[in-house]
């Protein structure tokens, strides 16, 4: 019996503890994974109790089972470190749990973790841990070598992910407010991204934006929780200051990195007085993080700092001369506030007289201070073969960026990712598959497992239409006559519209306050009051916009029973003659098809836009579908939201024709993406976007209804009905 076990085990623990350790000789691990057990459940009991300690042997051989003798060596390892950061017994349980379930999920990748659960548990908690390690299995789906590189630290993914699961409060969980707040500030609409990782990451880096676009780190390091929140809006509202009070950049001329330091300074402040005229409560924000203080070192950083605060706080009094002037310049100027180019007048005095005093610089480590104002980069028009290291990035990230997300630009890059919080639209780069696509959106995805949703998770690759056959429109025409005609005598009684209200009427649903109110006036005033004080609620017109989406993964490619027609073919015709009756209502609608081949090449084809006539030349393009790959559903089905979210109609459907499943190449778990497809739903929903599903054939009915709800989904059981089935649908859908 190892030393230090009676002590640990006294009592009632020691039995226990000996049957399990006897379980794992009578297993045949050998020797020398028995007495790593031995030594290391002294310790957690030790540091937690004897409890959890006994319950780690069924833990061990698990991994032992799953990955070998010498990830079991590495877990008696860690264990002791686990229990104790965790510091007490259920949440030990917990991670054990974790490490069993991770051991099956990922049996090859288990030594690599565990050899750094030191470093993983000084950044994460148990629920963080968990998280990051479902990451991973998920980013690599069943490649082996793809996963085990991520747990090894080799691909900068793993890093990324890290960082964002250990800083809580981040730019991903704010991304949707700040837009909001930056717009309530200042009526701009610039495109807002998170910065790449590696550059922002929170080691002395800050936000940054130009022309139309804002760069935001993803974390600053070592803020969290509410201050966190506070220091991202006092980031974007300084940002907004200089789009709103700037009149373009410096020319940077003859000056030196120190000049340009300084007037980018007293540019700052001029811009946030100029804010905080109109909005004084940006005061309180901005001056909560001017901590500079009036003494130590006389750097040019420090005294950068102190002239900041000096600038902004009032209270705040510097006995350096240098600081003092600065102050008196800026506020002698105080008319001249509008012109920025009493900025640059002041910062080259300032500049000269630091340069009189041989006060060294390095502009490549100055890190603005306070931590919420940016690089000043945007500030300047820097020549292409002087601009900092720094800049040839942002110039890049910007260049793939759109340029004005208020716009529509053609085709498929139209769409303002505003509209969803969790969406992000970039230009199209250059083709990643044999269609032709072109990344075009980024978009989360929900892991059910560990309760997240991934941001930057899928990529939407824009594929190109491909034409058909030139007849195919006469063809649909004459083979569907019949059921055109009578569709189009249904069309005519289709009514579907805004509730609007109709006031002061005779007679109506409920009183019309206003009107009573008026009446009840007149009378006291000895005037005949007007009888009429009703209201009622009419629709008055259409008010609906519709996105068809045809799921065309390789199971369309299928043949319908023993007429030799592919299912493909068959959606083909069902959507030509719904487009026929969407026209005759005057509705708008687009049409899209998808199929995917992982998560980093979802393929969304767009066939028809909203204002895009339903012509020959649609219907072409629509006979030019093909079946293949996968249904990465939820993918989809957000890229369409976010593409219907911009039409300004009361009422936004999506109608979804499919024949299967969500599944995909990389997700070896079935639930994964039914659940984020549920997701999306709901997501959309939010947003008033209603989503109803087609099936077609006979599917596992509970899954789909668990999606989509079981009043916004229809199963169609014979594939030949659809054409017709599909168009009445609609008609009573938006009755």
């Amino acid at each position: 019996m190892p030393g230090g076990a009676a002590e640990a085990f006294s009592g009632e623990w020691m039995a226990p503890w000996l049957r399990a350790r006897r379980k794992l000789e009578g297993a045949g691990y050998g020797e020398a994974v028995c007495q790593s057990y031995a030594r290391t459940s002294i310790v957690v009991a030790f540091e937690i109790g004897p409890e959890p300690a006994i319950d780690m042997a069924d833990t061990l051989s698990a991994i032992t089972i799953k990955s070998g003798r010498k990830a079991a060596a590495h877990f008696c390892e860690a264990a002791p470190v686990a229990a104790r950061k965790l510091g007490s017994a259920p949440r030990f349980r917990t991670w054990l749990s974790l490490m069993q379930r991770f051991a099956a999920l990922a049996p090859e990748s288990i030594v690599p973790v565990l050899s750094r659960m030191t470093a993983l548990m000084e950044e994460l908690n148990v629920t963080q841990l968990e998280a990051w390690l479902l990451a991973g299995v998920r980013l690599s789906g069943v490649d082996v070598e793809k996963r085990l590189a991520f747990f090894a630290f080799e691909t900068p993914e793993a890093a990324r992910l890290l960082d964002r699961e250990s800083k809580g409060i981040g730019f991903f969980e704010m991304d949707r407010r700040l837009r909001a707040y930056l717009c309530a500030l200042f009526g701009v609409h610039p495109v807002i991204r998170e910065a790449p990782p590696g550059r922002h990451d929170g080691s002395g880096r800050r936000s940054s934006f130009g022309e139309g676009f804002v760069q935001m780190p993803g974390h600053y390091r070592g803020v969290r929780g509410p201050e966190a929140e506070m220091l991202f809006r006092a980031a974007l509202a300084h940002i907004g200051a200089h789009m709103r009070f700037g009149q373009g950049r410096f020319v940077l001329g003859q000056l030196k990195p120190l000049q340009v330091a300084v007037v980018s300074l007293i540019e700052d402040a001029r811009g946030e007085h100029l804010a905080m005229a109109e909005m004084p409560g940006l005061r309180r924000l901005w001056t909560a993080f001017h901590v500079a203080e009036a003494s130590g070192a006389l750097t040019a950083e420090s005294r950068f700092a102190r002239l900041s605060r000096a600038l902004i706080d009032p209270e705040f009094k510097d006995i350096d001369g240098w600081v003092r002037k600065g102050r008196d310049l800026f506020f002698a100027a105080r008319d001249k506030w509008d012109d920025p180019q009493i900025s640059r007048s002041i910062g080259n005095l300032l500049g000269n007289d630091l340069g009189q005093l041989r006060i060294q610089f390095n502009a490549k480590t100055y890190a603005v201070q306070p931590l919420y104002r940016d690089d000043n980069l945007g500030l300047w028009a820097f020549p292409e073969d002087g601009a900092p290291e720094d800049r040839s990035e942002i110039l890049l990230d910007a260049a793939r960026m759109t340029p004005n997300e208020g716009t529509r630009p053609p085709d498929t890059t139209r769409n303002d990712p505003e509209t969803d919080q969790n969406t992000e639209r970039v230009r199209p780069r250059a083709p990643d598959n044999p269609e032709g696509g072109v990344m075009v959106a980024r978009h989360v995805e929900y892991d059910y497992e560990a309760r997240v949703e991934r941001p930057d998770w899928v990529t939407i690759q824009a594929v190109p239409p491909r034409a058909g056959p030139s007849g195919y429109a006469s063809e649909v025409a004459q083979r569907y006559q019949q059921l055109i005609a009578r569709i189009t005598a249904l069309v005519n009684a289709a009514r579907v519209g805004r509730p609007e209200r109709i006031r002061k009427q005779q007679d109506g649903e409920t009183l019309d306050l206003d009107a009573c109110i008026e009446a009840v006036r007149d009378m006291r005033s000895g005037i005949m009051p007007d009888l009429r004080v009703y209201q009622a609620r009419r629709r008055q017109h259409r008010d609906l916009s519709v996105s068809v989406l045809l799921d065309t993964s390789a199971s369309t490619g299928d043949p319908v029973g023993d007429v030799g027609v592919a299912i493909i073919d068959v959606l083909r015709d069902a959507t030509v003659v719904l487009a026929h009756a969407m026209a005759e209502l005057r509705d708008p609608f687009s049409i899209a098809t998808f199929h995917s081949n992982g998560r980093d090449e979802v393929r969304y084809t767009q066939i028809k836009q909203f204002d895009e006539p339903m012509g020959r030349g649609v219907t072409t393009v629509l006979a030019g579908v093909r079946p293949g790959l996968s249904t990465r559903l939820g993918a989809a089905l957000r890229e369409t939201g976010a593409r219907l979210a911009q039409q300004p109609t009361h009422r936004r459907l999506i109608l979804l024709i499919s024949d299967g499943e969500p599944s995909d190449i990389d997700c070896p778990d079935p639930r994964y993406l039914i659940e984020d497809a549920r997701r999306a739903v709901q997501g959309l929903a939010s947003q008033g976007i209603n989503v109803f599903c087609v099936q077609v054939g006979q599917r596992n009915r509970e899954t789909e209804e668990r999606v989509f709800g079981r009043r916004n989904i229809v199963h169609i059981a014979s594939i030949a009905e659809l054409p017709e089935k599909l168009s009445i649908l609609y008609l009573r859908l938006t009755a």
